[in-house]
């Protein structure tokens, strides 16, 4: 008999999963199940090229339509897998159709968290998740106008970019009070917070959303404090959340995320899961991690390939992230916290925003980032956190120093 592989989500992670598959030798039948009706696309470029107008539409989609004839991939568009049967190894979709499976993949993504506050269904208050909100927003935005971002993650400091190169008046309003603490810590925070303060962002830190002022369209934001913010459009960028439902009645494990191991399985060993709904054992942080990241998704495909092939693979990426911002291109790697480091050394000149930060705890490197410094990447800042290595901090800030020289022991 002929073996099913069913891929539940047709983003980035399953449309390459899809790929691998068919790569690494596998000649059975491929379903790729996705609620979209439009093919699988990356996202970053919603929030940056795409939104901006540099990038055609066609240029965010994984594959053509013809890839998938070719490679005789079933794409199923418009339709989500709403049960899975472990004992009959079967998916029922919205449909009601009923589908065998082999093996089954889970990827299916994360989702904004919806605001529920009054005023959130007025016209003009926009998600920014799917393709559909890029395309209403970048009409918005076309014209300038007044824009304010709920929420300054790295969608809300992307879209607040993107509309300023639009000429928007933009506010950001977050609760928080310093700027990406939990993704950089205070230090890098504030580089970020400066960045926009010069671009001409109104940052309104410390301030809660409670709600949004208009009649059938909004015209304001209301803060907790009593404050308004005029407003032609809102961004809701809150953070997002995985779409862990499925996994849940099917009885498997979760967390923040789809329980499942170094290989991408889960309990179940017909069932894996990869991309932002996975929560993946990590062997060198030796806990389960979870990377809402694109290039999760690029990475993780070729190894869950293999592992629902039946292979010895394994996962063990560092953490990384990365963003474009005005004239700002930066990528991080490794991992932080609130109290996971106790000093940030700074390597090349941070005003002229091409330099190198790297966080340390107990004189050894636990993150860095590069910004605008491609020639160089983050290779040497993976090595020193694989270590363990103790760095000498002040070589570490001398950019005349070679990377080699930075460990004071071996």
């Amino acid at each position: 008999m002929r073996a099913t592989y069913v891929i539940a989500g047709a983003g980035l992670p399953g449309a390459r999963a899809a790929q691998a598959l068919r790569e690494h030798g596998f000649a059975g039948r491929i379903v790729l199940i996705g609620d979209e009706t439009t093919g699988p696309y990356e996202r970053p470029a919603l929030s940056n090229g795409y939104l901006l107008g540099k990038d055609e539409r066609t240029k965010v989609f994984v594959h053509e339509r013809r890839w998938h004839v070719a490679r005789e991939v079933e794409l199923r568009l418009g339709e989500r897998v709403v049960s899975i049967d472990r004992a009959a190894h079967e998916v029922e979709l919205s449909s009601g159709e009923r589908i065998a499976y082999s093996k089954l993949l889970l990827a299916t993504g994360a989702s904004p968290r919806r605001v529920g506050l009054p005023g959130a269904d007025l016209d003009g208050v926009h998600d920014l998740r799917w393709a559909a909100d890029s395309d209403r927003l970048r009409e918005t935005i076309l014209d300038g106008g007044r824009i304010v971002v709920v929420g300054a993650g790295w969608t809300g400091l992307e879209t607040a970019a993107a509309a300023r190169e639009y000429g928007c008046d933009v506010t950001i309003v977050d609760s928080r009070r310093t700027l990406l603490d939990d993704a950089l810590g205070t230090e890098m925070g504030a580089y970020f917070a400066g960045l926009h303060f010069r671009h001409g962002v109104d940052l309104q830190l410390g301030r809660t959303v409670r709600g949004f002022g208009g009649t059938s369209e909004v015209s304001s934001v209301l803060t907790d404090d009593g404050g308004e913010f005029a407003a032609d459009a809102v961004i809701v960028a809150s953070r997002a959340v995985p779409n862990v439902e499925l996994a849940q009645r099917a009885g498997l494990a979760c967390g923040d995320g789809v329980l499942v191991d170094e290989a991408l399985r889960t309990e179940d060993p017909d069932i894996y899961a990869i991309g932002e709904v996975a929560s993946s054992y990590s062997p060198f942080y030796q806990r389960h991690l979870r990377t809402a990241h694109w290039s999760n998704a690029l990475h993780c495909a070729p190894v869950v390939a293999q592992s629902m092939l039946g292979r010895h693979v394994g996962y063990d990426r560092l953490p990384y992230f990365s963003t474009e911002q005005y004239e700002v291109e930066m990528e991080f790697t490794g991992r932080i916290g609130p109290e996971s480091y106790d000093r940030v050394v700074i390597r090349g000149d941070i005003s002229a925003e091409s330099f190198q930060a790297f966080w340390l705890t107990d004189d050894k490197v636990v993150a860095g980032l590069h910004v605008n410094l491609w020639e160089s990447g983050l290779e040497p800042i993976e090595d020193l956190i694989r270590s363990h290595h103790p760095v000498d901090p002040t070589l570490l800030a001398d950019p005349t120093v070679p990377p080699t020289t930075f460990a004071t022991t071996s």
